[in-house]
């Protein structure tokens, strides 16, 4: 997920709050050896948030006491089978009342071992699907642009026409059919005004 799409998750939570607790995770996790561990119980996270309703509801029902909230998250982190670094943050989040902030949580998380190992996202929108060999060559090239491993995500877009858009961090590659005809199309204006 390229930054601006994990900074969206932001919106409405203090950046600054989810900022401290990624870092706390974090520096908990270098502490014990288990950040890959606790890596892959954040992309549990994530998935979790983005399928179970359930889930959602335990973060955000103002309803749900501090006592069933801990159950919830007792019972779901067994059934995930989440590390025990990751229960315990996520039991001090349900006392906290800040489960609603796991999903920018784990994508911060995610984004900051990614970072630290020296690797970057990408999001690529294309208007048709990428063969296994374009992904490819558009990974390797997006990894030279960067410097290091990325990361990237493909998205579909037919609105596109052809060709791709690409977001690497705050650079913004378009190469899409579209963007040529909207150029072309300003140009015509612009000449047949003059």
């Amino acid at each position: 997920m390229s930054s601006s799409a994990s900074s969206s998750r932001l919106v409405g939570a203090p950046a600054t709050l989810v900022t401290r607790y990624i870092a706390a995770l974090y520096a908990l996790a270098e502490e014990g050896g288990v950040v890959s561990i606790v890596e892959a119980d954040m992309c549990a996270l994530d998935r979790l948030g983005a399928e179970s309703p359930e889930w959602r509801m335990i973060g955000q029902d103002p309803r749900l006491g501090r006592a069933a909230r801990r159950r919830a998250v007792e019972e779901t982190t067994r059934l995930v089978g989440f590390s025990d670094l990751t229960q315990k943050f996520l039991f001090v989040l349900a006392k906290n009342h800040r489960l609603s902030l796991t999903s920018a949580l784990a994508e911060g998380f995610l984004h900051e071992a990614e970072k630290r190992r020296g690797e970057h996202r990408a999001e690529a929108h294309v208007a048709a699907p990428l063969s296994p060999a374009q992904y490819e060559a558009l990974a390797a090239a997006l990894t030279r642009v960067a410097g290091g491993k990325t990361h990237v995500t493909v998205v579909e877009d037919p609105t596109l026409l052809g060709g791709l858009t690409v977001r690497l961090g705050d650079l913004f590659m378009d190469a899409s059919v579209k963007a040529r005809l909207d150029r072309l199309e300003r140009a015509l204006k612009a000449s047949a005004v003059a």
